[in-house]
Formats: structure tokens, C-alpha cells, sequence
């Protein structure tokens, strides 16, 4: 063989950033939080699952239940058949934060704790786009994962039931004008942006930055220091005003966008969406501003500590 065939070539140092922009880094430090963590779409995707296999049971006197439904005035009548769909969204919802919470708690933790954070360190990507990546977990891809295997879930119960319907010779009109699909769909994607992915931010991030910097059990490290602050609060002045809003900013209570209709889950299409509310709310800036605050330091954390 050729000396000319055997020499290694030389790494041109021009054509380093044309590489890094082909690889995009953040792009495949997504892909990779979902190669590790798959169960960030298997656990809705099992609720859908389960909830569509109790609703198929349903369907076995679904026609005897509309027509009893039939003497009810529109307002109840929505009531009653939108029970199933609202169970949905709010399994759906309640998953998503379980998501979030688990994966935030040991985002930064798990690569210290099997020390993989040596390999991650040792590849062209910055401290800063690993954490965001991490970040864009709980507020990018979350949200449309939890928004869109709950609207298909929707969907298929809405065929299934139709289907069973024409079946029995009854109209799917009153059926499909009462929920009112579309705008349905567009309040449960607005309330998952909004009171579960915008309001909590300062929580994801707080567990982000916990994760980053525990030496043990990164759990109780977020979770003790605003308890305890709690109780102080409790005992020194006889009010609860960090507890409620540690709540408030848990449950994703949108007081300033919320919905005024007092449904737990707003997908009634008498409910308002109100952006301009919720955009304009000092409480959401706030939130975002004590996030961001979060962020950057979970962002020098990771840069200096080093595996477990």
C-alpha cells in the first residue's frame, strides 16, 4: 500500500465551523435527551392507551346513554358527554408534570451519578446548549407531545363513539356541535402552554439548577429548602403566602390568564382564551425572569462540577 493511500489526512481548521453547523449540536443534544429518556413519551402514550381501552368498554352502551341524554337542556348535555374528553386532559396534564418534575430532578444529576458527564465534556458542545437542550424538554417538547397524543386520543374516541352512533342509527350532528372539536383542542394546547409550561417555569428551573448541583439525592434538595421556608414563614409570621405560591406556580394556576369559568380543565368552548391577559401579567415576567435566573446558573454549575 501507498504511503500516499495509508496517510491520515490533516483536519483542516477553516472548515471546523461549517462541521459544527452540519452536526448542529443542540439539535442532536435533544436527540439525545429522548434516546436516554424514552419514557418521556412512553408515559403518555401508555395513559392514551389505557384510557382508550376503558372508553372501548364504554362504547357497549354508549347509544343507550345518548338517548337518555336526548330530554337534557345544551348546557348539561355538553356536561355529560364531554366527561370522557375532559378525563383525557386532565390525565394528560398531570402527566406532563410528573414528566417534567422526574426528568428535571435528574437531568443534570444522572450524567454526574454514572459519570457519562466525562464522555458529554470530552465532545465540541458547550456547558450552555447542553442545559438548554435539557431545558427544552419541559417547555418545548413536553407540551407538544402531551398536547398532541392527548387531541389524538381525542380524536380516536371521537370516531370510535361516532362510529357506534351511526351504528345504531342515530345523528353524530348534536354530538360534534356540542364539544365543539376544534375549539376544544385550541384550549387544551393554550391551557398546557400556559398554566403548565410558562407559569411553572421558575419550578423546572429551580430543579434544573438543584440537579446541577446536588452531591445526593437531588430530590430532597429541591424539595426541603421552600418547604422549610414555608414553615418559617408559618411560624415566624402566621401566614402562608410562599406556600400558596409555591402551589400556585406548581399546579399552573394562571390566576392573571386564567380561565374565569373555574373548570380544572378549560376545555369548554364557552371558556375564553386570553393571551393578552396572560402575556400581560407581571407574575408571568416575573416567573420568567426568576427562570432565566435559574437557567444560567444551572448553566455554571454543570460547566465546573464535575461527576459524582
Amino acid at each position: 500500500m501507498s504511503s500516499q493511500s495509508s496517510a491520515v489526512p490533516e483536519f483542516d481548521a477553516q472548515t471546523a465551523p461549517a462541521l459544527m453547523s452540519t452536526t448542529r449540536p443542540f439539535y442532536w443534544s435533544v436527540r439525545r435527551e429522548l434516546w436516554e429518556s424514552r419514557w418521556i413519551y412512553l408515559a403518555p402514550l401508555s395513559v392514551a392507551g389505557v384510557v382508550l381501552l376503558g372508553f372501548s368498554i364504554t362504547l357497549v352502551y354508549f347509544p343507550a346513554r345518548m338517548r337518555s341524554l336526548a330530554t337534557l337542556d345544551a348546557v348539561q348535555y355538553r356536561q355529560a358527554i364531554a366527561t370522557h374528553y375532559d378525563i383525557v386532559a386532565g390525565l394528560m396534564m398531570a402527566m406532563a408534570i410528573l414528566v417534567d418534575v422526574f426528568y428535571c430532578v435528574d437531568a443534570l444529576y444522572g450524567e454526574r451519578r454514572d459519570r457519562s458527564i466525562l464522555f458529554w465534556k470530552s465532545l465540541p458542545v458547550s456547558d450552555r446548549t447542553t442545559v438548554l437542550a435539557k431545558a427544552s424538554i419541559p417547555f418545548i417538547i413536553v407540551p407538544l407531545l402531551t398536547s398532541a397524543i392527548a387531541i389524538l386520543t381525542q380524536f380516536i374516541m371521537l370516531l370510535a363513539s361516532s362510529a357506534v352512533l351511526l351504528g345504531s342509527g342515530m345523528s353524530v350532528a348534536p354530538y360534534w356541535a356540542s364539544l365543539a372539536v376544534p375549539r376544544m383542542w385550541c384550549l387544551l394546547f393554550y391551557h398546557i402552554v400556559t398554566a403548565h409550561t410558562l407559569w411553572p417555569a421558575p419550578v423546572y428551573c429551580w430543579l434544573l439548577l438543584v440537579s446541577a448541583w446536588a452531591p445526593r439525592a437531588p430530590f430532597f434538595w429541591a424539595v426541603v429548602p421552600p418547604f422549610a421556608l414555608a414553615g418559617v414563614e408559618r411560624v415566624v409570621f402566621q401566614t402562608w403566602y410562599f406556600g400558596r405560591l409555591l402551589g400556585a406556580r406548581f399546579i399552573g394556576d394562571t390566576s392573571a390568564a386564567a380561565v374565569k369559568s373555574g373548570d380544572l380543565f378549560p376545555t369548554n368552548p364557552m371558556t375564553h382564551m386570553t393571551p393578552a391577559t396572560f402575556l400581560g401579567s407581571p407574575g408571568l415576567w416575573i416567573g420568567l425572569l426568576i427562570a432565566g435566573i435559574f437557567l444560567a446558573a444551572a448553566i455554571q454549575l454543570r460547566r465546573r462540577r464535575g461527576p459524582i
